[in-house]
């Protein structure tokens, strides 16, 4: 009977049995009569160990050849190592090559750039760093979607094409749909609106688009966004919801991804840290500790990166800051009731630098106010009357925010750069691979 198709992770529990593995050659060393081959298969990685007096001559020579990233089939004992990372061994009695690569492979052990290993990112998500950073994004995603779902909320996916703006028109990235123009979406909220109106509790999650010609390491010009709206809820219930949703995602990491934050040598210190109340601060309260810290930024403008950079390393866990200037923020936004110049919104800092992960707001529920702002804004109206009818016929108190997935995977997983924390990043200098 043939040695039955196991999966690397899946190896522990069939100690003393004869398996096959298959997958790719990550790496190799041989000590004269003795090969050990260094294999992954997408749900993990084990040494298997070839003895020479123990397997056909030819085999042993065939094995000698293999260049790194060769696809095999590798037959085997299980064999209990306590020493491995993954508990066990593979005594290697068989091995079928599927495919040898005729030349080096591209990304060796040497320091390579970062252009050179973003032109080659179809392979670098083969490496153990990149593997560790996908496999907390999915944790990621996994938590903040099963957190939702748990607590009622009903996934409405929003349109990837849209005939309205969502974020301001400077950050549009405009196409031809047949005889008029569309843009792809900066975010799904006004669809999630509408579908709060029918649902009560939804969120959408999908890919959004932000043409901005920046280059800071914390932004992307396609990027993938959680968006919860929520009916009734007003902007205090809307921060205790990203509160409670972000303390649920980074317990859970640090629950499921130890060895992936290990890889990364991420110190979890600050992570542990992550549990309510948060800190507040008004944004009023925000620029005059800012100024006490040496930053000229005005009241009135918008909180640069730096600005965000030199509050963050002020506290221990995440800060909110609440209810800016009216005039830098988006005009789907309530108006606050005790200032009209400001508006009922918050973004959520991460520490450690890592700055906004999370913009959120009460909504504009009044059919009056919102026209008013869409008319100050010079947006075109015909495009809004859909959103509009939300505040005709039944209009209601709610509120949501957007998650910024990538961002969020960058701060747990503490990079550099954001770059990393997409899969396929795509930059104002980078559409391919």
């Amino acid at each position: 009977m043939n040695a039955p198709w196991t999966a690397i992770k899946d190896l522990p529990s069939a100690e003393g049995q004869e398996v096959t593995v298959k997958g790719w050659l990550y790496n190799m060393r041989s000590s004269g009569k003795i090969h050990f081959l260094q294999l992954r298969d997408g749900s993990g990685t084990v040494q298997g160990v070839m003895v020479k007096q123990d397997v056909p001559e030819e085999l042993f020579v065939v094995a000698k050849g293999l260049w790194l990233e060769a696809s095999v089939e590798v037959t085997g004992m299980v064999r209990k190592d306590e020493r491995a990372p993954s508990g066990v061994e593979l005594t290697v009695t068989g091995l079928v090559v599927l495919q040898n690569p005729t030349d080096e492979y591209p990304i060796g052990k040497k320091d390579h750039g970062i252009d050179f290993l973003l032109d080659h990112r179809h392979l670098w998500l083969r490496s153990s760093r990149q593997q560790a950073i996908m496999r907390i994004r999915d944790r990621i995603i996994w938590e903040a979607r099963s957190f939702l779902h748990d607590d009622g909320y009903l996934l409405v996916d929003s349109p990837i094409l849209s005939g309205a703006v969502g974020e301001g028109a400077s950050g549009l990235f405009e196409l031809d749909y047949f005889d008029e123009k569309a843009y792809l979406a900066q975010t799904g909220q006004l669809y999630a609106e509408a579908a709060a109106a029918a649902f009560g509790k939804v969120y959408c999650f999908g890919p959004t688009f932000r043409a901005e010609k920046s280059k800071t390491r914390r932004h992307l010009t396609e990027f993938w966004m959680l968006e919860p709206e929520v009916a009734f809820y007003g902007h205090k219930e809307n921060m205790d919801l990203q509160e409670r949703l972000v303390c649920h995602i980074v317990a859970r990491v640090l629950e499921h991804c130890r060895p992936e934050l290990r890889m990364l040598e991420r110190d979890t210190t600050p992570l542990e840290n992550v549990k309510p109340p948060f800190h507040h601060l008004q944004y009023g309260e925000a620029i005059d500790m800012l100024h006490r810290l040496g930053s000229e930024t005005p009241y009135g403008s918008d909180l640069g990166n730096e600005d965000e950079t030199i509050l963050t390393q002020q506290f221990d866990r995440p800060v909110f800051i609440e209810c800016y200037p009216k005039k830098v923020k988006a005009f789907y936004m309530k108006e606050h009731p005790e200032n009209p110049d400001l508006v009922l919104c918050d973004d959520l800092l991460a520490p450690e630098g890592y700055g906004e992960i999370i913009g959120g707001s009460q909504r504009e529920d009044d059919y009056d106010r919102l026209l008013s702002r869409i008319r100050e804004e010079k947006l075109p109206e015909e495009a809004y009357d859909w959103y509009l009818d939300l505040r005709k016929y039944g209009t209601f108190v709610h509120s949501g925010f957007g998650m910024g997935i990538e961002r969020v995977v960058a701060w747990v997983c503490g990079l550099q750069h954001i770059r990393e924390a997409s899969p396929w990043p795509r930059t104002i200098y980078r559409l391919n691979p």
